[in-house]
């Protein structure tokens, strides 16, 4: 596995992994948060990591960088024949 990117949060991490998974590539999500230490790392480290295969890591990229430019009037759920 291989790191592909570090969300900002646990929303952003699950939304990027349902994205992933819809394109069929199978993606964890790491939290560097530790109950014991009261979130210590994540303040150091970031939230967490996002990790895929290496075969799919280039595909996954991808994916991510099209999602994130997407604007809204190319988002696949909108509607197009009432522009809404």
């Amino acid at each position: 596995m291989k790191n592909l990117m570090q969300p900002e949060n646990e929303a952003e991490a699950n939304v990027i992994k349902s994205v992933l998974e819809d394109h069929g590539i199978y993606a964890e999500i790491k939290s560097f948060h530790d109950t014991a230490y009261d979130g210590l790392f994540q303040s150091q480290y970031g939230w967490g990591v996002i990790r895929v295969s290496e075969t799919d890591f280039d595909q996954a990229e991808r994916i991510i960088e099209e999602w994130k430019n997407a604007s809204p009037g190319e988002l696949p759920w909108k509607n197009k024949e009432t522009n809404a």
